[in-house]
């Protein structure tokens, strides 16, 4: 019979803090079982049948144990939600990412990107030690991005960009599942995740053939799809400069502001009209059905390449 560990294998850092969660909740769940079934038991025994021990006169009501059972039960939980909600805001607020990675969800597949521009299908090479941000997005349905070995597990939504990192703390092969049901080949939807040191990673990279970088095909695209006629250096139509726009806070005709992350690119794309910058006329055709999730998130990695600066202001967010 196959040994099930009871602390399972762990090889990131969210999975560390993950595990230390859940066990804190088995914990104080167990303790609380423990107590009631020992109540249970000691009454069953002392009050059977035939026993000795008095049953009258039970005397008034007393309010402490109650009190002390609700407060005490009452803290034990708000401490595990104060902790789980802060592990929540840790595990999704991206900290300033050493590689960003694209993936696409597709039935049944999954497509990755390197900033190089190698690509991989249902694999993803990464170095250790080094924080991973992927950006990811559906083609169809929805699917869910999951690692159990790192404890990280994503929903993929047509129609959004997702974000989520982790940070590999062992070398080795790890399973990567889809956790959403996404049609009739969901269960063979999977693949693994291989983690190198990074002098073996830079190796992979280079035996990978002659990539454009992902940037540069999203110059291409960008000049393909005519977005260079408005928003280029030398436009003559009056649009936002797209220079220094990745990561900064766009204030909009209506007052408010947002922050230029990938979401925002991508709705500015194919729903133009969904946030107006102010000080532009609402004029900017929508490309929805014209491009595909894989173009898009290329045209994404070129506005980033054109704002170094405010790389990481955008993977903080």
């Amino acid at each position: 019979m196959p040994w099930v560990p009871f602390w399972p294998r762990t090889s990131a850092t969210s999975g560390e803090l993950v595990n230390t969660l859940f066990i804190a909740e088995l914990c104080v769940c167990a303790a609380i079982l423990a107590l009631v079934l020992g109540l249970i038991w000691l009454f069953c025994i002392r009050y059977r049948r035939g026993s000795t021990a008095p049953r009258g006169d039970p005397g008034e009501k007393s309010w402490s144990v109650e009190i002390a059972w609700t407060v005490g039960t009452l803290f034990a939980f708000l401490v595990l939600f104060v902790w789980g909600a802060k592990s929540y805001v840790w595990l999704y607020r991206p900290p300033p990412a050493d590689l960003d990675i694209y993936v696409v969800g597709q039935q049944w597949m999954w497509k990755i990107e390197h900033p190089g521009g190698q690509r991989e299908i249902d694999e993803l090479h990464l170095p250790v030690g080094k924080n991973v941000r992927l950006v990811m997005a559906s083609q169809d349905v929805i699917h869910s991005f999951f690692i159990p070995e790192f404890r990280v597990k994503h929903d993929v939504v047509p129609g959004t960009l997702e974000v989520m990192w982790f940070r590999p703390t062992e070398t080795g092969h790890f399973t990567i599942l889809c956790a959403e049901f996404c049609g009739t080949q969901h269960a063979h939807m999977g693949g693994q995740v291989v983690v190198l040191e990074q002098p073996e990673y830079a190796l992979w990279l280079s035996n990978q053939g002659i990539s454009e970088p992902l940037a540069q095909q999203g110059e291409a695209l960008f000049r393909t799809y005519g977005c260079s006629g408005c928003h280029g250096g030398n436009s003559t139509v009056h649009a936002p400069s797209l220079a220094g726009l990745y990561g900064r806070l766009v204030h909009l005709a209506d007052g408010s502001t947002v922050p230029a992350d990938e979401r925002y690119i991508r709705d500015k794309v194919l729903l133009p009209n969904k946030q107006i910058v102010g000080g532009y006329p609402p004029v900017m055709p929508s490309y929805a059905g014209q491009i595909g999730e894989d173009d898009l998130l290329k045209l994404i990695a070129y506005i980033q390449s054109l704002a170094p600066s405010a790389t990481n202001q955008g993977r903080t967010r």
